[in-house]
């Protein structure tokens, strides 16, 4: 059966599940963002397969979201963020927002984030980019624009 492709619909979530859409794919960059950057370390954390693990870094360096750097002559490479996967990462943070509201239960959130520029734990809050007010579902209006289908 073949798998429909997500990168051709027009659509910017369709093109960024197409990216990160497979499950194991936002948990490897959760660890590369971490600081595991090496194929042992992530395969460790995730108890993901080789194989599986060799696909999914495979193809966000393909998608340009993940960078191979060389760490020995052997050769073996560390994965690393580019700026496009440091802004997935943004995603992500997003993601752990709503995890943390709504699944986190008593024992609350697994992992707490520090907001370098003020010390304080924080949360991801969307706003908007014109007036800076906060910017969630029920404030938006959705118009298609240049790149629509019809």
């Amino acid at each position: 059966m073949q798998r429909t492709n997500f990168g051709d619909m027009a659509c910017s979530i369709a093109r960024t599940l197409d990216v990160i859409g497979e499950p194991w794919s936002p948990l490897v960059l959760r660890d590369i963002w971490v600081g595991m950057n090496r194929f042992d370390q992530i395969q460790a954390d995730l108890g993901i397969s080789r194989k599986v693990l060799t696909e999914r870094l495979a193809h966000l360096v393909e998608r340009g979201v993940l960078e191979k750097q060389a760490y020995d002559n052997r050769p073996r490479y560390e994965y690393v963020l580019t700026a496009k996967g440091l802004e997935l990462v943004d995603v992500l943070m997003a993601m752990v927002g709503w995890g943390d509201k709504w699944l986190a239960g008593e024992a609350g959130p697994p992992v707490l984030y520090r907001h370098r520029a003020c010390g304080e734990i924080a949360h991801v809050d969307p706003r908007c980019s014109h007036c800076g007010e906060p910017m969630h579902a029920e404030d938006v209006e959705v118009l298609a624009g240049p790149g629509s289908a019809g």
